[in-house]
């Protein structure tokens, strides 16, 4: 196998890992650290205002689903800010893969033009042959040179 076509598996393979790493990272999110510690004091605060269920505590339990429902507004608003930066960041990574692949596809494209795809004998495709190479058949070993490009007759 030809060195060349181990780097080109391996470069493509390196380009659509990092694109599908980008998705999963867009879809699932990084969470802060300020994020999780009130996610956390919002869940001790409900878990306290649930615990005071008699008729005595019910006033200390209305204020601490009311200071719950504060933070989760201020939670809200944070996550907001984070994800409009986050998207942000994300498209730029985005199009710049975007951009980087093109490069990359155009160039082992103008690098591999005039290589061909396969030689395959000629009775093996004999109504379709003239179809598959501009070349036609290799003079040297009478077997069709099917190319990466077609001839233009479909």
């Amino acid at each position: 196998m030809s060195p060349a076509a181990i780097f080109v598996f391996l470069l493509v393979s390196a380009l659509q890992l990092l694109d599908r790493y980008l998705d999963l990272v867009r879809k699932r999110g990084w969470h802060s650290e300020e994020q999780l510690k009130l996610r956390l004091e919002i869940k001790q605060l409900l878990t306290e205002a649930n615990q005071l269920s008699t008729p005595s505590t019910f006033a200390q339990a209305a204020k601490l689903k009311r200071l719950a429902v504060a933070k989760e507004k201020e939670l809200a608003k944070i996550q907001e800010q984070d994800n409009k930066g986050k998207q942000a960041l994300y498209d730029k990574y985005g199009r710049l893969l975007l951009v980087t692949k093109v490069i990359i596809y155009a160039v082992l494209i103008l690098w591999f033009w005039s290589t061909p795809v396969t030689t395959v004998p000629k009775h093996l495709l004999q109504p379709f042959g003239r179809m598959l190479s501009w070349r036609g058949a290799d003079a040297a070993t009478g077997h069709v040179v099917a190319s990466e490009y077609s001839h233009g007759y479909f």
